[in-house]
């Protein structure tokens, strides 16, 4: 017997997908802590970190309406509705009427919306380039293939896969 589980994968290999979660896990920690250091330099007021969720989905996905973004989310459409109410409160998001179904509203990020991603996003890279400028050239090379098949291998993954399976039923009852 050679250690091989059902679907092929070997003891050794699901140690090393293991590992390889932890080290994410670690990373995914270290980027919080950049990403808040940039949220806070944006602005003297930022958003929770849901609201920048919402934020984030309508920059990626412009027009949806609260259904779809709930689904994407995870979320109740009463939270929703909540969160959407705070952003447009603070001027980041519209809400206009769908020009598919008169009884929909779509999401839209305002300019100010759209200012303030912009903002935090170069922040952040501000801060990721420094960290990337210590590293050694070899090292950039292989981070940069690994998070790009990383991404690739998200976007077949819940809640990604979710936000297509909506626009497909969104597509076949128009």
């Amino acid at each position: 017997m050679t250690g091989e589980r059902p679907g092929g994968r070997t003891g050794a290999a699901r140690a090393g997908t293991a590992a390889a979660a932890g080290t994410v896990g670690e990373v995914i920690e270290l980027l919080e802590v950049l990403w808040e250091h940039g949220r806070d330099a944006v602005s003297s007021s930022p958003v929770s970190a849901s609201q920048l969720r919402v934020l984030y989905c309508l920059d990626r996905e412009e027009g949806m309406n609260l259904r779809m973004l709930g689904e994407l989310l995870g979320s109740a459409p009463s939270s929703v509705s909540r969160l959407c109410d705070r952003l447009q409160a603070l001027g980041f998001l519209e809400r206009l009427p769908s020009q598919v179904s008169r009884r929909e509203l779509e999401l839209h990020l305002t300019h100010q919306g759209r200012k303030y991603l912009s903002d935090l996003r170069l922040r952040r890279e501000e801060a990721l380039t420094a960290t990337l400028e210590a590293m050694p050239p070899k090292a950039r090379t292989v981070l940069y293939e690994g998070l790009r098949a990383f991404r690739e291998a998200t976007e077949g993954t819940a809640p990604l896969a979710r936000l297509t399976a909506l626009r497909e039923i969104d597509d076949r009852s128009a």
